[in-house]
């Protein structure tokens, strides 16, 4: 993590605080949470290819950074602190956007309920099983990153 430095050479760190990520944590599951236990966003992921569901993952991507540091003008990019030259705060917001909608489809089983039991998949291995749940998990990321991002800029 590095600080930025203000004018005058004075170190200041990011606005990123813990807190920030409880905020996302509560938007994120507040929104992925229906979109999980919904039956056509399996079917629409069992029948997404590997191609769509990066696509979608980079909608994500790009709606997240779009809503920290272009929809609100009070926050600097270049403020932030950052891992790597990625802002903490926009890699917070991922893990919470894709991982609360993993994390809820794994305690709803949802999986097993629509792919396997629901039949939205025909005779699926554990691998099609996986693979059509990363790309379920990617379309209710585009749901909970709306939620995150809304719930870190508005509190």
């Amino acid at each position: 993590m590095r600080a930025r430095r203000q004018a005058g050479g004075v170190s200041r760190p990011g606005r990123y605080r813990v807190s920030s990520t409880a905020q996302q944590v509560v938007g994120g599951f507040l929104l992925a949470g229906p979109f999980v236990v919904t039956e056509e966003v399996w079917v629409l992921a069992a029948n997404m290819q590997s191609a769509h569901a990066a696509l979608v993952a980079g909608i994500v991507f790009a709606i997240g950074y779009g809503a920290l540091y272009e929809a609100d003008e009070d926050r600097d990019v270049e403020a932030e602190a950052e891992v790597g030259g990625v802002p903490i705060r926009f890699i917070s917001l991922m893990v919470v956007s894709f991982g609360s909608v993993a994390l809820l489809a794994l305690v709803f089983t949802a999986p097993n309920a629509f792919l396997v039991e629901g039949g939205v998949l025909a005779d699926p291995t554990r691998a099609d099983v996986a693979l059509t749940t990363v790309k379920a998990v990617s379309v209710g990321a585009i749901f909970s990153v709306v939620g995150a991002a809304t719930a870190d800029s508005v509190f």
